[in-house]
């Protein structure tokens, strides 16, 4: 926020002699630094505390010319006032000059839907349910080992195909289950979310955004960010505890339950990937105060790899302290992270494809009947049309990071 600019009336821009309307504002102070944003519009920034106290006097109604004098008045220095009232434009944080952006100026914020739903699924009484739960669950397990989860448990019908549209409709309510939770403890703090489609490697994902998480303190992030994991705990112990009362009843049922369990315990292990923005990477982040530590690690990785082979190292600077301190050795933790990914890949990925792989071979090649070729070949359209289904989001998101640097280009030309 210091630097010498000109606030003259003749500035481009908005009339420095009349107050600006901003949208409802919230503020986060976080040590020397402030997040500001709008539950309006769920966009969000960190300031300066300089610039953030600027930032109250235009929300107070202060002109931007009597912020601008007293701001030199207090600091010795003047300030580029048209330019904080640029990135609070760029943020959406003004009100439109029509008035038509359909958010009232005054009065109660709009009421966030399912906040009650989401304090009573997260009270302490449900809370405590959930952990006696668990805890049967892994009692139960410790009393029968056949409950274990083990890669055998996914091959519960002798039909791949069925096994594979299970396993994947079966996810879908689970895979809600988990943005569900990270949405219902956001919106019991009275924050909006998104709820998107992505992918992670060749696997499609849903996710949620709470981008007002970052306007509210910091020990009240940590529920809404490990809400998602604690629906798959949840889902796996009652899976389990399902699976070993109808293992007498129904065999097949049981079966479908444990491997639809076994399915949620590796998305669950999905979390140790530590080089994927995983929700065990934002807590810690959260937790270390951090901006952007993957990036921060990722240079740190490749400085390491730059002295090896005698390179120049990357500028560790442009990142933020705290992202520095912690990703000296949280880079290190992204190798474990990668280790873990390959003993998952040995010792779940790769076992379970090469019996798919041989069983379907010997199918197609051998003297399997009809029903086994049909299962086969539907089983390997399956898996193309996942496949396509990831290509085509990916070009998608390459095509709209493309668009969005030629529209900043354009803007900056």
């Amino acid at each position: 926020m210091h630097a010498s600019v000109d606030s003259s009336p003749h500035a481009p821009g908005p009339d420095p002699d009349r107050p600006l309307r901003l949208r409802r504002l919230v503020y986060l102070t976080e040590a020397d630094e402030v997040t500001i944003g709008s539950p309006e519009t769920d966009t969000y920034a960190v300031f300066p505390a300089d610039g953030a106290e600027l930032v109250r006097q235009l929300a107070d109604g202060v002109t931007p010319r009597e912020a601008a004098e007293r701001y030199e008045a207090e600091h010795g220095e003047s300030v580029d006032i048209a330019d904080l009232i640029g990135v609070l434009a760029e943020l959406d944080l003004l009100r439109p000059a029509d008035g038509q952006d359909g958010a009232p100026e005054d009065g109660p914020a709009r009421p966030v839907r399912w906040q009650r739903l989401g304090r009573a699924v997260f009270s302490r009484p449900a809370l405590t349910g959930y952990a006696l739960v668990t805890a049967l669950a892994v009692a139960e397990t410790i009393r029968v080992p056949a409950l274990l989860p083990r890669v055998d448990n996914l091959f519960f019908s002798p039909s791949y195909t069925l096994v594979v549209l299970v396993l994947f409709f079966g996810q879908a309510p689970l895979l809600a289950l988990h943005e569900a939770f990270h949405a219902l403890a956001g919106r019991r703090l009275g924050l909006r979310s998104r709820l998107s489609v992505g992918h992670r490697l060749v696997h499609l994902v849903l996710e949620t955004s709470l981008d007002g998480l970052v306007s509210v303190p910091r020990r009240q992030r940590y529920l809404p960010i490990l809400a998602g994991m604690l629906a798959d705990v949840l889902a796996i112990a009652v899976l389990t505890l399902a699976a070993d009362v109808l293992r007498g009843v129904d065999a097949g049922v049981s079966r479908f339950c444990l491997a639809i369990a076994w399915a949620t315990v590796l998305r669950l292990a999905w979390q140790g990937f530590f080089y994927l923005r995983t929700d065990l990477y934002v807590l810690l982040g959260t937790l270390l105060g951090c901006v952007d530590l993957h990036a921060a690690a990722g240079d740190v990785l490749r400085n390491a790899v730059r002295r090896f082979t005698g390179r120049p190292p990357v500028d560790l600077a442009v990142h933020h302290p705290a992202d520095r301190r912690a990703a000296r050795w949280y880079a290190w933790l992204m190798v474990v992270g990668y280790a873990f990914t390959l003993s998952m890949f040995a010792g779940v990925v790769l076992p379970t494809a090469y019996r798919l792989l041989r069983d379907v071979w010997l199918r197609l090649t051998g003297e399997a009947s009809a029903a086994g070729r049909l299962d086969s070949l539907l089983l390997m359209l399956l898996t193309l049309a996942q496949t396509g289904a990831v290509v085509v989001l990916s070009v998608r998101e390459r095509r709209a990071a493309r668009a969005a640097v030629r529209t900043a280009a354009a803007r900056s030309a």
